[in-house]
């Protein structure tokens, strides 16, 4: 039975019921719908809408419908309309009339935005809860590794020195930015559009504010007509998580570059490896690759929600049924990647010996090369070419900066001492860079151990 066939005189085509039917996705709001029926029944209770004994008829009724789909005593219909539909009706098989009396000064309308609203609520903090996890990883990572020296890169070349702790923590940042973003974005969605109802609210002396307050909501939508048609809350969360997996797909792209022979600066766990069918040799990063291929996967969610809503009239239009389908699966393919991705960080293989060596063969003491010019009071786009020099000479003599003799240096400036060397000493040049945000591996420690105490307050 439709909740609308009393306008019709024809049944649905079974085709265009089929199409028309989402119970196939909104089947898992099974217990958002049920926990806004609850306090719906309870405030047309407390208002004299219903009586008490019909509201506790409710009350059981739905309570045991929801004990049963969730033991697995009760299996949804899937030839349902959908989610809300099959819930009223079996409750109505079960107590009569008074389930018929539910729905009163209620739409389907502003029962889909509450349960997509509720639903949503718990899966982000399921999809934050996953997040800290990732940082505290990569936050103790980087303290064992705040003295792995590295090279740091600009356009894929050696450009300066750093450590890998630093390297992470700037992963555990982008990601603690998420995690803010999705806070903010709970904030602006915890408003209840319940009682909005089609789209122009009812005549029932309903108590708005006691649902809202039910529900763990901030307050009752302002406006009845934008209750029931904003999707914002769907396409910023969508953007949030569009920006994740932006973030993990570029860290990602980086453990596949590292694990290659050109780099070898990490190795996989077998346990997040595969090998190949032909290839006996091959150890592939296929976790990495595929966080990678998934990004563009959450991106068509968003994309999708975006073109939905973009000449859509006020109020609810049917198009908007494809926000479900498209958040359930951006919120399932970001989940599995979360949980995929911070056992791979926590086992990674970390090669401490080749970071050095590309660190000690790239020239990334260039700079301070220059800088020790320029403390002697050789202005710096001097120093600057002096060095360039200097490093063109290496390049042809194949040599480096910290292995030249104090002789060759003075070919190319007077103003170098013996103390370039240390100058130009990777372990000195990391220990030196003490500013604030900077790679000493005191620095690194500290603020791996700043974001595990703001995990454990948090």
């Amino acid at each position: 039975m439709k909740l609308w066939e009393g306008r019709f005189k024809k049944s649905l085509d079974k085709t265009a019921d089929e199409f028309n039917s989402s119970i196939s996705f909104d089947k898992n709001l099974y217990f958002e719908d049920i926990e806004g029926s609850l306090a719906h029944a309870h405030m047309l209770c407390e208002q004299g809408i219903i009586s008490k004994e019909d509201y506790s008829l409710i009350k059981q009724g739905l309570s045991k419908i929801a004990f049963e789909i969730h033991s697995g005593d009760l299996l949804i219909d899937e030839d349902a309309e959908d989610i809300h539909t099959f819930i009223e009706g079996e409750l109505t098989n079960r107590i009569g009339d008074a389930g018929k009396r539910l729905h009163t000064a209620r739409s389907r309308n502003d029962q889909v935005a509450v349960d997509l609203r509720l639903y949503l609520r718990k899966r982000l903090d399921e999809i934050i809860n996953s997040l800290y996890k990732l940082v505290k990883t990569l936050a103790q990572r980087a303290i064992e590794t705040k003295d792995y020296v590295m090279p740091s890169y600009t356009h894929l070349q050696r450009a300066q020195i750093s450590v890998f702790g630093h390297h992470l923590l700037a992963y555990a940042e982008m990601f603690l930015r998420d995690i803010d973003r999705m806070k903010d974005a709970k904030k602006r969605m915890n408003i209840s559009p319940l009682g909005s109802c089609a789209l122009a609210g009812t005549t029932y002396n309903i108590d708005r504010f006691m649902t809202a307050k039910e529900l763990g909501f901030d307050a009752p939508c302002n406006n009845s007509l934008d209750g029931v048609s904003d999707r914002d809350y769907v396409i910023e969360i969508l953007s949030d998580f569009s920006i994740l997996m932006m973030h993990l797909s570029r860290f990602s792209e980086e453990i596949i570059l590292w694990c290659s022979k050109e780099f070898s600066f990490v190795e996989p766990d077998d346990a997040f490896s595969t090998g190949s069918s032909i290839m006996p040799q091959k150890k592939n990063p296929d976790i990495a690759e595929l966080i990678r291929g998934k990004t563009g996967r959450v991106y068509g969610s968003l994309m999708t929600m975006l073109t939905v809503m973009k000449g859509l009239p006020l109020a609810y239009n049917k198009d908007m049924q494809e926000d479900k389908e498209a958040m359930a699966d951006a919120l399932k393919t970001a989940i599995q990647c979360l949980n995929a991705f911070e056992p791979m960080i926590k086992t990674l293989k970390i090669n401490k010996d080749n970071l050095k060596k590309a660190a000690l063969t790239g020239f990334i003491n260039a700079t301070d090369a220059a800088d020790y010019l320029v403390k002697k009071d050789l202005p710096f786009r001097d120093a600057y070419k002096i060095v360039g020099e200097l490093v063109a000479y290496c390049i042809d003599n194949e040599k480096t900066l910290d292995n030249l003799s104090i002789e060759e240096y003075k070919k190319f400036s007077d103003l170098f001492e013996k103390d370039i060397f240390d100058s130009v000493s990777l372990e000195k040049m990391i220990s030196e860079r003490t500013c604030f945000g900077a790679p000493a591996p005191d620095n690194v420690e500290k603020q791996a151990n700043k974001i595990l105490e703001g995990i454990k307050n948090d």
